[in-house]
C-alpha cells in the first residue's frame, strides 16, 4: 500500500488501528470513518506533546519538535497538557531538602547575620 499524504495515513493506517483497538467503531460498508479531531492525527500529536511535557521537556524544545515558530503559541496550545507539573515541582523541592545538610544552617544561621 502506498501512502503519499497525511490524510492517506490517517484513514488507511491510523483509523484502522483505532478500530482494531476498539477505540472507534468500524464504519458501515460504503461509509467513511466519522470525522472527529479526537480520533485523527491531531490526537496523536497531542499525545506526543503530553508525553514530552510530562517527562519534563521544555516548551521551547517541544515547539521546535512540533514545528511551531513561536514558543508562546506552543505554551498557549499545550499548557493544559501539563497536569503533573505541580507534583514534579513538589518532588524537586523535596529532593533539595533531602540532600541538604541539616547542620549547615537553619534559623540560627539567619540570626547570626
Amino acid at each position: 500500500m502506498s501512502i503519499r499524504r497525511r490524510t492517506d495515513f490517517d484513514t488507511r493506517v491510523w483509523k484502522f488501528a483505532l478500530v482494531q483497538a476498539g477505540v472507534i467503531p468500524e464504519p458501515r460498508p460504503g461509509e467513511r470513518h466519522q470525522a472527529a479531531r479526537e480520533h485523527g492525527m491531531h490526537a496523536l500529536r497531542h499525545f506526543y506533546a503530553s508525553v514530552l511535557l510530562d517527562s519534563g521537556e521544555n516548551i521551547k524544545a517541544l515547539g521546535t519538535y512540533l514545528g511551531h515558530g513561536d514558543p508562546g503559541f506552543t505554551l498557549r496550545v499545550h499548557t493544559h497538557l501539563m497536569p503533573s507539573s505541580h507534583e514534579r515541582t513538589l518532588r524537586a523541592v523535596d529532593e533539595v531538602y533531602k540532600a541538604a545538610d541539616p547542620t549547615a544552617g537553619g534559623p540560627q544561621t539567619a540570626q547570626e547575620w
